[in-house]
């Protein structure tokens, strides 16, 4: 028995030293992996799981002058699958395909071609509720990531003036873009944990927060752009033309009230924002300005000393000829003073004061009131407009120039220009945004012209819009209005279109203290009518009949009784 008994005794000593090893094993390995190795098992866990995301900073928004949005940001989900970690089934695939609206084949062919990465987006920017669905499905591999999409409110209405963003909420045009430093604001880190079906199971930690880009506030007044908007697209529709602008400045300050064009996009959907419609036309079309420059040759003439608005000059028999080429009036006119130049718009009046006076004199007039140079703005692809220096002019381009074509400008020069003339000769750089210190800004910008030479062009531009001139169509009820007309035959290949016009209208108002000026083009109105008194003074009439109301600006003009309860009834 005491035989027997030795080998179990040894067997039971033998289990208990091998347990006592093992325990004593179990307990090192435990130590080990808990201690000795915590650090780097805790790294080798977290580059499976755990990842530096960015946490998208909020654009700042853009408003009125008046407060109103006009371009905000809202959150948004956007879906990004790790290609080596993604694995769906067939039904799976099928539901996000349809979910994401995307076609099964080009999300295989988006994450093959990122097989290495660790990162690709396969939809961006989904609602939220979308994207909750998404994540239901529980595929291996796929999360999702916060971003911001903009929303513009009014749409068309302030497109080209606030341009757009790109998928990642950038600035790419217009406003959007001359302001992307202010509104970007800096994107944050955190670190998070990502569970084995792409979800987030836990935000580890903060590495930086996100700094929300600033909101600005406009010059432009939503009120004012709808109605400019309105009458514009309202005149391209009815003259069947290719496009139009027009642009409202506050003659005190320079600020920008409303800016427009046709033809028109919506900055909401995507799939618009390409081609010729996203270009602001205001700012970056330069055209040939026709009669609207003669206000400025008439400075020119009577800064020389050589013309009084009195001054007579014989126009008979309605043409004359400038070396090989021959100047017409669309009437004979006869022997009329300056002031009757420009109420009947007069081509061979114009000239032959140009050719009176110097060649540097039109041309310093020009440039003095910014014609041919940007105007200060902001504004991104802003065009400079061409004017060629006068040492280049030969006798036939000083004519051509003083009736305004040889010379090209754009829409957002040419009421700057206009603007001068209605503030006393100052001339005042352009502002987008809302200048809250209006008493500074008063007294900004330069004094180009003298006070009394503006008042006397300011009295004869008056009488375009009266009886006999050709801007009748621009008056304005219960308001004196100070305009020019022209129109302008199209340049092309070897010379001028014979019927293919340019309409244009630049004025301002009240005449008496001048507070709105504004420049009205529309690019090849179709049919009989497409002189710019017939096509873009109606524009000009109907947005500054509003705006004035509208910016409670009083009126300076007599009313007849059925034209004042017009007036009330129309502000109520």
């Amino acid at each position: 028995m005491k035989l027997t008994g030795h080998p179990y005794r040894l067997r039971r000593i033998f289990l208990v030293i091998a347990l006592g090893l093992g325990a004593i094993l179990l307990f090192m390995r435990a130590v080990q992996l808990q201690v000795l190795n915590h650090d780097f098992l805790s790294s080798q866990g977290e580059a499976r799981y755990a990842r530096v995301v960015p946490v998208a900073a909020h654009r700042g928004m853009i408003l009125d002058r008046n407060g109103e949005p006009l371009a905000a940001s809202t959150p948004v989900e956007s879906v990004w699958v790790n290609p080596q970690e993604f694995t769906a089934t067939s039904a799976q695939f099928r539901e996000l395909s349809q979910l994401l609206g995307t076609a099964p084949d080009v999300i295989n062919s988006t994450i093959y071609a990122h097989a290495s990465d660790e990162f690709v987006f396969i939809r961006r920017q989904i609602s939220p509720e979308d994207a909750q669905k998404v994540l239901a499905l529980k595929i291996p591999g796929l999360a999702l990531q916060r971003e911001y999409r903009r929303y513009y409110p009014a749409g068309e209405v302030t497109a080209h003036a606030l341009g757009f963003t790109d998928l990642d909420d950038k600035g790419q045009d217009g406003l959007e873009y001359a302001f992307e430093s202010v509104l970007h604001g800096t994107p944050g880190k955190r670190k998070i944990i990502r569970g084995p079906h792409g979800h987030v199971v836990d935000e580890v930690e903060s590495l930086r927060e996100p700094e929300p880009g600033r909101d600005i506030t406009l010059s432009i007044d939503r009120r004012l752009q709808y109605l400019a908007y309105r009458e514009l697209k309202a005149a391209v529709q009815r003259h069947g033309a290719q496009a139009g602008s027009a642009v409202v400045l506050d003659v005190q300050t320079g600020e920008v009230l409303a800016m427009v064009n046709q033809p028109a996009f919506n900055p909401n959907k995507r799939e618009e924002l390409h081609g010729d419609q996203t270009r602001n036309r205001v700012a970056t079309d330069m055209f040939e300005p026709g009669s609207t420059i003669k206000p400025f040759t008439v400075a020119a003439a009577l800064e020389s000393g050589k013309f009084r608005p009195s001054s007579m000059i014989d126009t008979a028999p309605g043409f004359f000829k400038v070396g090989n080429a021959t100047v017409h009036d669309i009437h004979n006119y006869g022997r009329i003073d300056v002031s009757t130049v420009l109420q009947k718009s007069s081509n061979v009046g114009v000239s032959k004061m140009a050719l009176e006076i110097s060649a540097e004199q039109v041309w310093t007039v020009f440039t003095r009131v910014g014609l041919g140079s940007k105007t200060s703005a902001v504004f991104p692809a802003e065009a400079a407009g061409v004017i060629k220096n006068y040492r280049q002019w030969h006798e036939v381009e000083r004519v051509t120039a003083a009736y305004g074509y040889g010379v090209s400008v754009t829409a957002l020069q040419l009421v700057r220009a206009y603007a001068a003339l209605a503030d006393n000769g100052r001339i005042r750089p352009v502002l987008f945004t809302r200048a809250d210190d209006r008493a500074q800004i008063v007294n900004a910008g330069e004094q180009v012209f003298r006070p009394e030479l503006t008042a006397q062009l300011r009295r004869m531009l008056e009488t375009v819009s009266q009886e006999g001139g050709t801007g009748t169509e621009a008056r304005v009820a219960g308001y004196r209005v100070a305009g020019k007309t022209g129109t302008v035959k199209k340049s092309q290949e070897g010379g001028y279109a014979e019927h293919s016009y340019l309409a244009v209208f630049a004025g301002f108002a009240p005449m008496s203290n001048p507070r709105l000026a504004m420049v009205v083009m529309v690019d090849e109105p179709q049919g009989d009518a497409y002189y710019g008194g017939q096509v873009a003074a109606p524009v000009f009439s109907a947005v500054m009949s509003g705006a004035l109301r509208l910016l409670n600006i009083a009126p300076d003009g007599s009313l007849t009784l059925p034209a004042r309860v017009a007036l009330l009834e129309g502000g109520r």
